[in-house]
């Protein structure tokens, strides 16, 4: 900063000069606009932005779209090719069930159920008897027969064995008796003597049937450590 002295007629000016102090303030083209000039560019900008997220939005919705579709129609296709697989299976697999049969590899008592492999035992295909079982009305007495008894004796007695033994009585969503914990109950058979224990168990035995469901297919191949891998294909729903 130098500082420089002028005495004109006694009078003395001070003039300042520095390179570095410089006018900064600048105008600013927001302040020169109107509010009515403001809120229009606003709504300018507001309409350009929306403009924007509405082509992205369409973008986004077209490829979502396609993708949906040629998914569904490839999902369809293979529902389709499944289905024939399937009844392609019943076919093959009922024929060599007969062919086995004739040259007596299976079982006179099978119901059905039987697997095969080729000579060098690296690939097998099962034919598996699917069942489902259940038990007719007759079984609703014979569980409040049981209640009655496990709640007048054993419940008094070993309060973790009555409920236990009331667990395999508990029916699943469907409203029907499990069958494995119906199996375990007839574990305990031989334990109590009371009549309605005995009449309860002789009743859901009765009321037991097993439907046949249909035949369902699994395929397994060797790996090259021997261990058999599942090739899973569900048939179930089909």
């Amino acid at each position: 900063m130098k500082i420089l002295k002028e005495d004109t007629n006694n009078t003395i000016n001070i003039k300042i000069k520095d390179s570095n102090i410089m006018n900064t303030t600048t105008s600013n083209p927001v302040d020169q606009l109107s509010t009515s000039e403001l809120e229009a560019a606003l709504k300018d900008r507001k309409k350009s932005e929306a403009k924007k997220l509405e082509k992205e939005k369409a973008e986004y919705e077209k490829n979502r779209d396609e993708k949906v579709l040629t998914m569904m129609l490839t999902a369809q296709a293979l529902f389709r090719e499944l289905g024939e697989f399937k009844q392609y299976m019943h076919i093959e697999m009922e024929d060599q069930a007969l062919k086995l049969a004739g040259y007596g590899k299976i079982r006179g008592n099978s119901k059905g159920g039987f697997s095969i492999s080729n000579a060098e035992d690296t690939m097998r295909i099962k034919r598996r008897r699917d069942t489902e079982p259940s038990w007719d009305e007759r079984s609703s007495k014979a569980i409040e027969l049981i209640k009655e008894f496990l709640s007048d004796t054993i419940k008094k007695r070993d309060v973790k064995l009555h409920e236990i033994l009331l667990s395999f009585l508990e029916r699943n969503a469907n409203g029907d008796l499990e069958y494995s914990r119906v199996m375990d109950l007839y574990k305990h058979e031989d334990k109590f003597d009371d009549p309605r224990w005995k009449e309860g168990l002789r009743l859901i035995k009765e009321s037991f049937s097993n439907h046949l469901k249909g035949f369902g297919y699994e395929f397994k191949l060797k790996d090259a450590n021997g261990h058999w891998q599942n090739i899973i294909l569900n048939f179930s729903s089909l």
